[in-house]
């Protein structure tokens, strides 16, 4: 673990929660203008990308270990520390919190309660970004559940018509999921004290504790059903629809872009750390709940009149990719399924954005309702072309790449869930593609014929995320020069406790023809 003088990480998280605290006040005050506070809230949430850009600058591709790690007691006789770090996991969901966020915050204002809006936005991002970092789980679960709260207030607050309903269920989910989590926590802290004497909740720490094999796998099932739920992951995400549906344009983004990365985040970072036997013995039941998600997600994608429900149907679908791939355990399955975080972040905000801005014109979702908007709003729909694309996977779009490592380094190892899981790639182009047909092709009636195009306030909003998910796709090395070192880590970590060895042909680069992993 590596460490700097400037603690980075502390006041990444610091930042977007002092932003918060600080909008809350000015809110507080009558006389103060909207546009001060929206501003404010603006300029909070670039220095934070600015921070986060400079980590990853900092960011040392040598080492699959945590890097900026800062490590300070904060209940020591409860074995708990303000313990940061970042992985090559970590690094690019941290990235992805700060890019989208003022982006939310700019692309999609509230009409109403601005001050009260851009705060549980701060405050959100406060809580993603410190789960991200957070390598004391009690520290984790702390920002994990700090979550729900902002979450919760948003959906219900600035939600469409069943947002009470939407934000109800996000939130008793979420919650009893987590429910496991903590008790899962207290218990892996308390065997490894009997193991050592030492109380500790610190990630590298219990890496080292033995479990029995029934207690390994309770202990991977309590964890899990937490991720699961957040992720979302079938059979665990009929709470995801509705939140996705009904929350405001931003919240949606965040919502699906942000805060379901932390699931997948934890299945990889804490599941697999502490639990690798676990984790092997149950790879065919998570490689089966990920092909039916895909499958299960993708077709009932396919038969949504409703613009943003089909987004979120594709999202449970891209959601089974990343499990896919992160219980293939093949370093080509693991570095696409990290990588598909952050593509499928990139993706879908833009896609909830743009959906929103139809919204505002037209106030509908509905496809019927949508017809020829290519003729008014052709940036529109050359936009929305670009961003469907990728997440159909074409070629030099930062869909393919990530997908293609996902489906590949899965077929080395369980090929049969391969096979079957290609088939969501042809499903989502015929969803996708049917619902670009329908809202911008065809005769113009006179309603959609008034729509107007994207304003250049808009294009500018939008543009960051074309520029990324293009670059992404056609060189996405520094990416995967940073993620790939800890993800070798990972699986030579996996390998040596479960006793069995990566074929050759698993690893980036290196061509061979074992298609099986070989126990020793």
């Amino acid at each position: 673990m590596s460490t700097h003088a400037f603690p980075y990480l502390t006041v990444l998280i610091l930042l977007p929660a002092g932003g918060a605290l600080g909008v809350a006040l000015l809110g507080a005050r009558r006389h103060v203008a909207r546009a001060v506070v929206e501003w404010v809230g603006i300029a909070v949430s670039l220095a934070t990308l600015g921070l986060a850009v400079v980590v990853a600058a900092l960011f040392a591709t040598t080492t699959g270990g945590f890097q900026f790690v800062s490590d300070h007691r904060w209940a020591s006789g409860l074995g708990v520390h303000w313990q940061l770090g970042v992985n090559g996991i970590s690094l690019f969901l941290v990235l992805l919190a700060a890019i989208l966020f003022p982006i939310a915050l700019v692309g999609a204002r509230t009409r109403t309660d601005a001050p009260s809006f851009v705060a549980w936005m701060l405050l959100l991002e406060c809580a993603c970004i410190g789960s991200f970092v957070s390598i004391d789980l009690i520290l984790f679960f702390f920002f994990f559940e700090l979550t729900l709260v902002p979450s919760y207030f948003i959906i219900s607050g600035w939600g469409y018509a069943r947002r009470a309903y939407a934000a109800v269920k996000f939130f008793v989910y979420t919650f009893l999921g987590s429910a496991f989590l903590l008790v899962g926590i207290l218990v892996v802290a308390f065997i490894h004290k009997d193991q050592t004497g030492v109380l500790t909740f610190s990630l590298p720490a219990l890496e080292h504790t033995h479990f029995s094999s029934a207690g390994e796998i309770l202990l991977f099932l309590a964890f899990t059903a937490a991720f699961a739920v957040k992720a979302p992951i079938f059979p665990f995400h009929t709470w995801s629809p509705d939140a996705y549906a009904e929350a405001p344009t931003g919240g949606s983004m965040i919502l699906s872009a942000v805060l379901a990365k932390l699931g997948t985040y934890g299945i990889l970072q804490f599941d697999l750390r502490l639990f690798p036997q676990a984790s092997v013995d149950l790879a065919p039941l998570m490689l089966t709940l990920a092909v039916v998600g895909i499958i299960y997600g993708a077709i009932v994608a396919c038969a949504q009149r409703d613009l943003k429900r089909l987004v979120a149907y594709s999202s449970l679908a891209q959601m089974g990719f990343i499990a896919l791939g992160t219980f293939a355990f093949t370093t080509q399955g693991l570095t696409g399924g990290v990588l598909l975080m952050l593509n499928h972040g990139l993706i879908t905000a833009a896609l909830f954005l743009l959906i929103g801005w139809i919204y505002e014109r037209r106030q509908t979702w509905q496809v019927s309702e949508l017809r020829g908007l290519q003729a008014p709003a052709p940036v529109l729909a050359g936009v929305f072309t670009v961003v469907m694309l990728a997440s159909i996977g074409l070629p030099g779009l930062n869909g393919f790449v990530s997908e293609f490592l996902v489906l590949s380094g899965t077929f080395l190892t369980h090929r049969w869930w391969a096979v079957v899981a290609t088939a969501g790639v042809v499903l989502a182009a015929l969803y996708l593609l049917w619902a670009y047909q329908q809202v911008f092709h065809g005769k113009v009636d006179l309603a959609n014929s008034r729509t107007r195009d994207l304003s250049w306030a808009e294009r500018v909003v939008i543009a960051p995320l074309i520029l990324v998910i293009v670059f992404l796709g056609v060189y996405p090395k520094p990416v995967l020069d940073r993620i790939t070192p800890t993800v070798n880590s990972l699986v030579a970590q996996v390998d040596s406790a479960t006793r069995t060895t990566e074929p050759p042909v698993a690893r980036l680069g290196v061509n061979g023809t074992l298609p099986r992993r070989v126990r020793t």
